[in-house]
């Protein structure tokens, strides 16, 4: 049985409530005390620390290593030069391991696994990048993301920060922290603010898995 200790951000001020919410500086998932920020109250985006140990981190990164393709966009799944990262999406099959980051993921995003899509590991190698997008879908009747919980996989000699552009904020690599976000607001200008890039990677290589969640069930 998953449960998740905490309770809410009184001291922010917001016009529509938040898919989660914690109070004080951690916030305890099964035993696993993670540090957490609030970075911005509308749109949600906090930081969490100490969600991935390194030994879960390692087994992320070796169970995709040999399935790794070229990242792509859009519905029709074409490579552009906007997102040039290798990536694979990683479903329970592949490794107890997943499982149990997916889990971990989802109550932490408090949304039941069944809305979430399996989880995707992106790899980036120097000069990789994603520039500035949205990751919910322009179609409205589709059944549509509305958020995002992104593990950095391990520590970063340079470049490879998450930065939302419109927010002037940028959070860098750094192994077992996750970085989430939400963006299924009525009002669109504060999805906007959600805009979002990884920037590219300098010196080093970067790891990170990320978890989707759909407004709707997606899977079994």
């Amino acid at each position: 049985m998953c449960s998740v200790r905490g309770g809410t951000w009184l001291n922010q001020k917001v016009k529509e409530q938040s898919m989660f919410s914690f109070s004080g500086n951690s916030v305890e998932v099964d035993g696993r005390e993670m540090a957490v920020s609030l970075l911005s109250a509308e749109p949600a985006i906090a930081v969490f620390e100490n969600v991935l140990d390194d030994a879960e981190c390692d087994a992320v990164i070796e169970v995709s290593r040999a399935h790794l393709k070229r990242s792509k966009i859009g519905t029709d799944k074409r490579e552009h030069a906007m997102r040039t990262s290798s990536g694979v999406f990683l479903d329970e099959h592949y490794s107890p391991v997943v499982s149990e980051v997916e889990r971990r993921l989802s109550v932490m995003m408090g949304m039941p696994l069944t809305n979430a899509e399996d989880l995707h590991v992106l790899h980036y190698q120097p000069g990789e990048e994603y520039r500035a997008h949205m990751d919910s879908f322009t179609r409205a009747e589709v059944n549509n993301r509305i958020a995002t919980m992104i593990v950095y996989l391990n520590d970063v000699e340079e470049g490879g920060e998450t930065v939302f552009p419109k927010l002037g904020l940028s959070i860098p690599p750094k192994r077992g922290t996750a970085v989430y976000f939400e963006y299924f607001y009525s009002e669109q200008k504060t999805n906007a603010l959600t805009l979002h890039a990884g920037s590219p990677v300098v010196q080093g290589e970067k790891w990170a898995a990320t978890l989707w969640v759909r407004r709707q069930q997606i899977r079994e």
